[in-house]
């Protein structure tokens, strides 16, 4: 084997049309881009949901009411297996809003919801603001407790 002998493998190089380059070869003088138009001449890229002078999707649609940021609610949310790597860093038996936000581990203007996944095995009491169905069996199930913050 030399270098003579090589060909590229079997379906790897495609056939494409060479546009633009003159009469001959089927795809010259418009080159596949149509007569007139911005998309005829070259530089033309469109706007994303440009429609071509139809009114475009966005402006369609009807437009109702405010969400209002400065009232949305923000959770954090710790696992189950995440409360229990806190509990063995911080070797407490009581897991609550104030403990977490005096370590840094969440925000003051944050709320706390406790989800299911994972497994607990430290007796802990928690307080939050939310939980889980599964993660309230999981707590109940290592002998611990949730309670919810209003």
């Amino acid at each position: 084997m030399d270098l003579s002998n090589l060909k590229p493998a079997e379906g790897s190089i495609k056939k494409r049309h060479r546009i633009g380059r003159g009469q001959g070869s089927g795809w010259g003088e418009t080159s596949k881009r149509g007569f007139k138009g911005a998309g005829s001449r070259s530089g033309n890229s469109r706007k994303r949901g440009h429609e071509g002078g139809q009114m475009p999707l966005q402006r369609r649609l009807p437009k109702r009411g405010f969400n209002n940021k400065n009232f949305e609610v923000k959770y954090v949310s710790f696992n189950l297996d995440q409360i229990q790597a806190i509990v063995d860093k911080y070797e407490i038996t009581k897991l609550d809003f104030e403990m977490l936000k005096a370590n840094r581990i969440i925000k003051g203007e944050e709320r706390l919801k406790v989800l299911g996944r994972g497994e607990l095995k430290a007796k802990v009491e928690i307080w939050a603001h939310a939980y889980s169905e599964t993660a309230k069996k999981g707590v109940e199930a290592a002998g611990g407790t949730i309670n919810v913050i209003a």
